[in-house]
């Protein structure tokens, strides 16, 4: 193989890709990642641990010789951001991979490339579409809700139900639960997913940073109930599913929601941070006091104490539910600080449920506090 490489661009690709690669391994050739350079086709750059894995089109080389080779990960990347040259050559001589500068050259051993485990690539003919920014929004508002420590149920990832004409995300680690909902559509007759497809963490933040805010189109297909592809505009990322039961999530939404409360999600986020600067590890609470034109949030822990107050178009009953501020701040932190969220709550010892304009909803159960 012999190639002329944009430095920006390989460094960016080694970017994209590198998080999957893992720290240690029983196999050492997974701490690499594998280049395949084609002049007709493009150039790709893929990592994999065995559970997720990428293919990454890199821009901007020039294939002298087409062909394959395994680049260390900690030393390419080294060596990437440390040269000053605009492009470096990338070359196999025997048992040796060269990278060469205008002024450097470095040579490391060569490993073979047909060790390295195959990647998937984006066979599917029916799949499910959505718009990249639709499901960079849901990701960022289910993932933070999940349990990666969980073993009775899978809730180490977000579970994915997918129709005609929506898709659905839901996170959960039992004490909160966040669903997101967003337009998608079925493509040449793709069914919906069989099961409770749930997609690990690791992956998720893996397709997140593949997505951008754009609308192009990411292409979604669950292969045999036991894992996924996901294709966006430069990459294919593969991913097997969380084994385990999903729960029933459905279960969890509370009903005979009498109090219902619209705020602004901005200054909603603003006051329960100020409001937790008074919290501690052994006193996490955070009381909320919703009465009518008011709402009143206290905290009170070794160091001292806090009271602010957030006007609120209310003028029902007294409701106070104490919360663990962290809860609410992650699901506030995904939204428009704009956004209009509603409240919904019923007493001191029931889960409240917050609600957008936009499809999301927010379920957190309160913490229970010695009166």
């Amino acid at each position: 193989m012999k190639a002329l490489c944009n430095r920006d661009g390989l460094l960016a690709a080694l970017g994209m890709v590198s998080g999957v690669v893992p720290a240690r391994s029983p196999k050492p050739i997974l701490q690499n990642v594998k280049l395949v350079a084609d002049a007709e086709e493009g150039s790709t750059l893929m990592a994999t641990d065995l559970e997720v894995g990428i293919r990454f089109r890199v821009l901007g080389i020039k294939v002298d010789q087409p062909g394959s080779v395994i680049l260390p990960t900690v030393r390419i990347n080294q060596i990437l951001r440390t040269s000053n040259d605009d492009e470096l050559a990338i070359e196999t001589e025997g048992d040796q991979l060269i990278v060469r500068g205008l002024r450097s050259e470095f040579i490391l051993n060569l490993e073979d490339p047909d060790l390295f485990p195959e990647v998937a690539d984006f066979g599917a003919q029916a799949y499910h579409s959505v718009n990249a920014a639709d499901l960079r929004k849901l990701i960022r508002r289910t993932i933070f809700a999940t349990d990666i420590e969980s073993t009775r149920y899978a809730l180490g990832g977000v579970l994915v139900e997918l129709t005609d004409e929506t898709i659905t995300m839901v996170g959960t680690d039992g004490r909160r639960l966040a669903r997101a909902i967003a337009p998608a559509e079925a493509e040449n007759g793709a069914m919906s997913p069989t099961g409770s497809p749930v997609i690990p963490v690791k992956a998720l933040k893996l397709i997140e940073r593949n997505l951008d805010d754009g609308e192009l189109k990411v292409h979604l297909a669950f292969q045999s109930g036991n894992s996924v592809l996901v294709r966006t505009e430069r990459s294919v990322i593969y991913s097997k599913l969380v084994e385990g039961r999903f729960p029933r999530y459905q279960d969890v939404f509370p009903s005979g929601m009498d109090v219902k409360i619209p705020m602004e999600a901005g200054t909603l986020l603003q006051q329960v941070e100020a409001a937790s600067i008074f919290t501690s590890e052994e006193s996490r609470g955070v009381d909320f006091n919703f009465s009518a034109g008011t709402l009143t949030l206290k905290s009170q822990a070794d160091v001292g104490k806090s009271r602010v107050e957030l006007p609120i178009a209310y003028d029902g009953k007294d409701v106070e539910i104490t919360f663990d501020p962290r809860y609410l701040s992650d699901a506030l932190k995904t939204l428009d600080p704009m956004a209009h969220v509603t409240a919904e709550l019923i007493d001191r010892k029931n889960a409240a449920v917050f609600r957008t304009d936009d499809q999301y909803t927010y379920v957190v159960m309160p913490l229970t506090r010695d009166r």
